[in-house]
């Protein structure tokens, strides 16, 4: 499986290097007021992508702190005198017995 993983990286990251080297032609990208910027292709592609990254995990940020607010409201009310560490470490959960073999002793945080 590792050696499925590490073929799929060489491929992706070959696949991106010779996007590069067949994309260095000067490209001129124009803004407002007559301002020109002037860069190899392969710099634009490369900063439009980054630039929506950026764009993207922002528009998020808001759902994200109301999650993280929701749940930790939600750790406080569950527990008032403990502590939010305490509150969110849950009871283990049993398991009826198994026809398969001894019991294992659950995994907690894996």
């Amino acid at each position: 499986m590792r050696l499925i993983v590490w073929l799929l990286r060489a491929f992706i990251f070959f696949t991106l290097f010779a996007f590069a080297l067949n994309n260095q032609q000067s490209a001129t990208v124009r803004w407002f007021f007559g301002v020109e910027w002037h860069a190899p292709m392969v710099i634009v592609v490369l900063v439009a992508f980054a630039g929506g990254c950026i764009v993207g995990v922002m528009a998020m940020l808001p759902n994200w702190w109301r999650h993280w607010r929701l749940t930790r409201q939600q750790q406080q009310d569950a527990a008032p005198g403990a502590t939010p560490v305490q509150a969110a470490v849950a009871p283990p959960l049993t398991a009826p017995p198994s026809e398969f073999g001894a019991e294992h002793p659950p995994r907690i945080g894996v």
